[in-house]
C-alpha cells in the first residue's frame, strides 16, 4: 500500500494572500490527474471552532455533514474538489489544547510536565495524520492558518518541521505562499519581503520546497533566479500566482505554471494522465461569457463583510453558470429597510433572498422584504432565519396574527410561530450545541422543491436552534403556506412553499453549503431559473 504524502501550505508577508485558494487549486489539479486528495485547515486561534465567532470577525461559519462548525476555507475545499469534509478537516489551537488538557486530567501523561513540545506538537501531528491514516487519500494538503512569524503559529510550524524529518523529503513538502509587492514609484517588483518571510520560516527549522508568489505583475526570469538564490530553492520551484479574474481561474493558472508537476516530482509520484478539466473549463466559459443577467437582492445583517455569506454568493455563481447567466447581487442591509424605503431598496430586482443570521437586529427589515416578494410575485428564497421570517410574515399579514414572532427575538411572544426546539430547551453552552450537520427530509411530490431535487428523500446541513411551531401548521396550510418538506422522525418542518406564488421557497437548512462548481445546488439553480423568467416577463 502506497504511503500517504503530505503537502503543507504556509503563508508569509501578509494575511489574505489566498492560501486556501492555492491549496484548493493544487488539490483540484492533483485530483484531476487521478489522485485521491483531501485538504485540512489548521487555525491558530484559541476558539474551539468558529461557531461562536461573530461573522464580522471571521466571515461565515461553514458546516459539514458530520456537524462540524468550521472555517470558511472548508467551503472552498468542497466547492473545488466536490467531496465532503468532516470534523477532521479543521483543527484549531483551542481544540488542540483542550484535547491535551483532557488527557492530562485523565492522567495519560503519567505525571510528566505537560509542555508545548512534545505534548502540543504531538497532538498537532496526530491530527495532521488522521486523514492520511484512513487509507482513503493518496495526498493530504494541510493549510497552516496565519502568517509565518506569528507567535500563535509557532507550534504548528514546529510540528511541520518534525513531520518533515519523520516522513522524509519524498513524503512531505512545504509550499510557502508569499507576496511580491510592486512599488509604483520605483516601477519594479520587490523581493525583499519574500526573502525576509522565508528567512523567518528557516529560523524555525523549515525550508520551503516551493515558493508561490502572489503578484500584480508578471515575474521575470531574473526575479525568479534571484528568489531561488536567496530563498534556497530551484528556479523552477518559484511559481507565479498573478491576480486572477475569479478564484476559479486559479487552478488553470497554477496548471500553466506547472505547480502540480513540481509537487508530484518532489513527492516522487507519477504524472499519471493529463488533468481532466473539461467540465471545469466548461463552467469557466459559461461563467465568464454570460448571455443574460439577473439581479438578486440579498437581505442580510452582516452585508458589510461579504464573506459572511460566502457560500451563498458562490452558489449564485455555480447556479448562474447553468444558464450562462451573470448573477448580480444587490447587498441590502436589513437594518436599513423600513416602511418608508423598502420599495426603493427592492424595486426592479429579479429575486429576493433573505439570508441566515441570529438575534433581533434587522428582523423587521427582513419581514418587510418577505412581504414585498410575496405580494409582488417576485421569486423568493428564504434560508434558515430567512425561512422563519417568511413564516412570521405570513402569520402576521395573511393569518392576521399581528403579534406573531419568534421566541428568539421575543421570548414571551403571544403567537410564537417560531419556537425553540424541544431538544434545545435545557442547553446552556453556546458552542457546538445547535442542531448541526446533515439531517433527513422528505419532500412532497407536488412541490417546487421536489421538482428541483427530482427525488423525495434528501439530506441537507443544518445550523439552528429554533423551528417552525407545528401548533400553527393547520392554519398556515389552510391559508396557502404549505409545509412541503419534513424530517420524517422529528416531524420538523424543513421546507415551506406558497403554491400560488411563481416561486416562493423557504428552507430551514443551508443548501448553499452543498453547492459545488460541477454540481450547483438544485434549489439555487431553480431560483435563478425563476429569476430569469421573471426578468424576461418584466
Amino acid at each position: 500500500m502506497q504511503n500517504t504524502k503530505y503537502v503543507f501550505v504556509t503563508g508569509g508577508v501578509t494575511s489574505s494572500l489566498g492560501k486556501g485558494i492555492i491549496a484548493a487549486s493544487l488539490a483540484k489539479l492533483l485530483q484531476a490527474r487521478g489522485f485521491r486528495v483531501t485538504i485540512q485547515k489548521l487555525d491558530p486561534y484559541i476558539n474551539i471552532d468558529p461557531g461562536t465567532l461573530n461573522p464580522y470577525e471571521h466571515g461565515e461559519c461553514y458546516v459539514t455533514d458530520d456537524g462540524a462548525e468550521t472555517d470558511l476555507d472548508l467551503g472552498h475545499y468542497e466547492r473545488f474538489l466536490g467531496i465532503p469534509t468532516s470534523q477532521a478537516n479543521n483543527v484549531t489551537t483551542g481544540r488542540i489544547y483542550q484535547s491535551v488538557i483532557d488527557k492530562e486530567r485523565k492522567g495519560e501523561f503519567l505525571g510528566k510536565t505537560v509542555q508545548v513540545i512534545p505534548h502540543i506538537t504531538d497532538e498537532i501531528k496526530e491530527r495532521v495524520q488522521l486523514l492520511g491514516e484512513t487509507g482513503e487519500f493518496d495526498i493530504v494538503v494541510t493549510e497552516i492558518g496565519g502568517t509565518v512569524g506569528d507567535i500563535e503559529s509557532l507550534p504548528y510550524i514546529e510540528s511541520v518541521r518534525q513531520l518533515l524529518w519523520e516522513k522524509g523529503e519524498e513524503n512531505a513538502i512545504v509550499i510557502h505562499l508569499t507576496l511580491i509587492p510592486y512599488l509604483a514609484a520605483a516601477g519594479e517588483l520587490k523581493t525583499k519581503p519574500t526573502q525576509h518571510s522565508v528567512k523567518s520560516l528557516m529560523e524555525s527549522g523549515v525550508s520551503p520546497d516551493i515558493l508561490v508568489c502572489r503578484t500584480e505583475h508578471h515575474i521575470s526570469d531574473d526575479i525568479k533566479r534571484k528568489l531561488a538564490l536567496f530563498c534556497n530553492v530551484n528556479k523552477e520551484d518559484v511559481i507565479e500566482s498573478i491576480d486572477a479574474e475569479t478564484i476559479y481561474d486559479v487552478p488553470i493558472l497554477m496548471l500553466d505554471q506547472g505547480l502540480d508537476k513540481v509537487v508530484l516530482k518532489k513527492l516522487d509520484l507519477p504524472l499519471k494522465s493529463n488533468p481532466d478539466l473539461i467540465k471545469w473549463n466548461d463552467f469557466l466559459i459559461k461563467h465568464k461569457s454570460p448571455t443574460s443577467e439577473v439581479e438578486i437582492a440579498l437581505i442580510g445583517k452582516y452585508v458589510e463583510l461579504h464573506d459572511s455569506y460566502k457560500s451563498i454568493t458562490e452558489a449564485f455563481i455555480h447556479a448562474g453558470s447553468s444558464y450562462a447567466t451573470k448573477v448580480n447581487v444587490r447587498w441590502v442591509h436589513s437594518e436599513n429597510l423600513d416602511l418608508s424605503n423598502y420599495e426603493e431598496h427592492l424595486k426592479d430586482v429579479d429575486g429576493i433572498l433573505v439570508a441566515p443570521g441570529f438575534g433581533d437586529r434587522g428582523i423587521d427589515g427582513k419581514i418587510k422584504a418577505v412581504q414585498y416578494a410575496r405580494e409582488n410575485n417576485i421569486p423568493f428564497f428564504g434560508i434558515c432565519l430567512g425561512m422563519q421570517m417568511a413564516v412570521i410574515e405570513f402569520a402576521k399579514n395573511v393569518l392576521g396574527l399581528k403579534d406573531a414572532y419568534s421566541t428568539e427575538m421575543k421570548p414571551n411572544a403571544e403567537n410564537p410561530v417560531i419556537d425553540l426546539m424541544q431538544s434545545q430547551k435545557d442547553v446552556v453552552n453556546k458552542g457546538g450545541t445547535m442542531r448541526l450537520g446533515a439531517w433527513d427530509c422528505q419532500l412532497a411530490e407536488d412541490s417546487k422543491s421536489f421538482k428541483a431535487y427530482g427525488k423525495v428523500n434528501i439530506q441537507e446541513r443544518h445550523r439552528h436552534r429554533y423551528e417552525f411551531n407545528n401548533d400553527y401548521l393547520a392554519d398556515m396550510e389552510a391559508n396557502g403556506m404549505i409545509a412541503v418538506g419534513k424530517n420524517p422522525k422529528a416531524d420538523l418542518v424543513e421546507v415551506v412553499e406558497i403554491p400560488d406564488h411563481p416561486w416562493f421557497v423557504g428552507v430551514q437548512y443551508h443548501p448553499e453549503y452543498k453547492s459545488t462548481v460541477l454540481n450547483p445546488h438544485p434549489l439555487f439553480v431553480h431560483f435563478i431559473k425563476a429569476a430569469l423568467k421573471y426578468s424576461n416577463q418584466k
